[in-house]
């Protein structure tokens, strides 16, 4: 649901940029309502599947034990492997 949130505010501030843009370049506004509407819609749906795909490729976190009890943390792919207690 997060995902879907951010991907709506993220057409909303597209759409502006796109209408603004365009009629500053054209002032059409029939041309500016055209490509706000079309371009950002591609690009969002577009952003959408990115977000999921990006999210599927970050790091997985992972249940460490800190010497009081267990802490959920997510590691670096590089980070050295947490030490064991003797």
């Amino acid at each position: 649901m997060r995902d879907i949130a951010k991907t709506l505010s993220f057409a909303t501030l597209h759409f502006g940029v796109g209408f603004t843009i365009t009629y500053l370049l054209t002032g059409s506004l029939t041309i500016a309502t055209g490509v706000a509407l079309l371009e950002p819609t591609v690009n969002t749906v577009v952003f959408y599947f990115h977000e999921k795909l990006w999210n599927r490729a970050s790091p997985k976190a992972t249940t460490l034990w800190d010497g009081h009890g267990h802490s959920r943390m997510t590691e670096a792919p590089f980070s050295p492997a947490p030490e064991t207690a003797a």
